[in-house]
């Protein structure tokens, strides 16, 4: 749906370990991938050699994107800028280095379902090991209308699709030491509950969730909603 095309120049904001901006250089698009978290550039920066594939990656954030103005025909953000703290500053980040006929193109989850459960059992136990207070409801990056009030302003209308996506693994066990190893949330949850003593408690609970909603009696799979918005200028 972003349609990368040769020769152009594609953001990818958020872009973990390069899913999303590989496949747009092995289309011939000219790509930066941006993301704060160092490890999972290294880990992109690693396959792009290893595809011989030529991508800039760059730390960043959303909300402050290290880029000029107007720079890029399409950026795309695959579940990354959905998790900015500041949904009015990533909106405008995206909008500003996106060209006069660029496009915007996101992935975001719809509430619901297993794999949300689990995450929010994740964030209480962090609130409490913290003593945090829960923060305010997320942005609905999910909705039409909140998508409209967010962009609208910057000149770009708003097309949604719905997708599913399938998560699977040999059991759910397997899968959650999967997320365990590679998923910057668990990781750093792990780091924190586990010397408290408070995380066993957790991976026994979601190993539970996990396992009654499996769909596949042979394996393991979960299928989670999502919608792909598609922004263009007015």
């Amino acid at each position: 749906m972003a349609d990368p095309r040769a020769g152009e120049h594609l953001v990818d904001v958020g872009c973990g370990t390069g899913n999303a901006a590989l496949l747009a250089a092995a289309r011939g698009a000219r790509v930066t991938g941006v993301d704060p978290a160092p490890r999972l550039l290294e880990i992109a920066a690693a396959e792009a050699s290893a595809r011989e594939l030529d991508l800039t990656f760059l730390p960043g954030e959303a909300a402050s994107i290290p880029l000029p103005d107007a720079s890029a025909d399409v950026v795309v953000s695959v579940f990354g800028a959905i998790f900015a703290p500041d949904a009015l500053a990533a909106a405008a980040e995206m909008a500003r280095v996106a060209s006069a006929a660029g496009r915007i193109v996101l992935c975001a989850w719809i509430p619901g379902g297993v794999l949300f459960e689990v995450i929010r059992m994740r964030r209480e136990a962090l609130a409490a090991a913290t003593s945090t207070p829960p923060g305010p409801p997320p942005f609905a990056w999910h909705e039409r209308d909140a998508l409209n009030d967010l962009f609208g302003p910057l000149g770009f209308d708003v097309e949604l699709t719905p997708r599913q996506l399938a998560f699977t693994s040999t059991s759910a066990q397997e899968f959650f030491q999967s997320e365990l190893r590679d998923h910057p949330m668990w990781l750093a949850a792990h780091a924190l509950l586990q010397p408290r003593g408070d995380m066993d408690a957790l991976r026994t609970r979601a190993l539970e969730i996990y396992a009654a909603a499996n769909e596949d009696p042979e394996g393991f799979r979960l299928t989670s909603d999502y919608v792909v918005a598609r922004l263009t200028r007015s």
